[in-house]
């Protein structure tokens, strides 16, 4: 009896295994790539991002070798963009450059990440982190495509880049010189000069550095003065 119920519990396990392995991997009832490409690329063209998530990751886990898969994981990154996810777009569109370097679709994954960033800068009075990061990666797309149509838009994006972060140095430097720190000021505006000469404040930076030195200047000497005073004071 006992050795009955074993055999039946075995068939009853080697059913459920055989079904668990046609979900992983795709064979039996489940969708086939095509139709699962095709759903993807319909919610995705719909708008209906979180679905296409849906359909493409199931593609990629279904069928990695697939001639869907690449394209699979280029728009999970694309969903995600479009859904304002940017953190996870990023890691999406960094893994897709990292398990493809030769694709043709580089050039856009590169401006994808940058744009991510780009998307996500603020006013100059903020972090400006997602400024640098996309300065970085647009730059770096520059480098490796020059002749890229992704470059040529790379290259607006660059500039506003820079006028963000040109903008923020100027902000902190107007602080200081508010509160008297010429000398700290005086850092900020020659950065502007030096890492961001032509977005527009390359003028107004050089007014300020004039103002800070003379500052500077006449505390050098009213600090030389009371140096003079108290050692007069103290030969006495």
């Amino acid at each position: 009896m006992k050795r009955s119920l074993c055999f039946i519990v075995m068939i009853m396990f080697l059913f459920s295994g055989c079904s668990w392995v046609e979900k992983w991997f795709g064979t039996g009832g489940e969708q086939t790539p095509d139709e699962l490409i095709s759903n993807g690329m319909y919610y995705y063209d719909d708008g209906s991002y979180r679905q296409a998530i849906e359909s493409f990751q199931k593609l990629k886990e279904w069928y990695p070798f697939s001639k869907y898969a690449s394209l699979a994981e280029l728009k999970i990154a694309d969903s995600y963009y479009h859904l304002g996810e940017y953190e996870d777009a990023v890691y999406a569109y960094k893994n897709f450059e990292s398990l493809h370097p030769n694709n043709e679709a580089i050039p856009y994954v590169i401006f994808q990440i940058g744009t991510c960033y780009y998307e996500q800068m603020d006013t100059v009075d903020r972090d400006q982190t997602p400024a640098r990061k996309a300065l970085d990666t647009y730059t770096r797309l520059l480098r490796r495509f020059p002749d890229s149509d992704y470059s040529v838009k790379a290259r607006q994006r660059i500039k506003e880049c820079q006028k963000s972060l040109a903008g923020h140095e100027f902000y902190v430097g107007i602080f200081y010189y508010k509160n008297k720190k010429y000398k700290a000021a005086l850092c900020r505006f020659k950065s502007v000069l030096a890492n961001y000469p032509d977005v527009g404040i390359h003028r107004q930076a050089l007014e300020y550095i004039a103002n800070c030195r003379n500052y500077l200047k006449k505390e050098k000497i009213a600090q030389q003065a009371e140096q003079k005073k108290e050692a007069k004071a103290n030969v006495q």
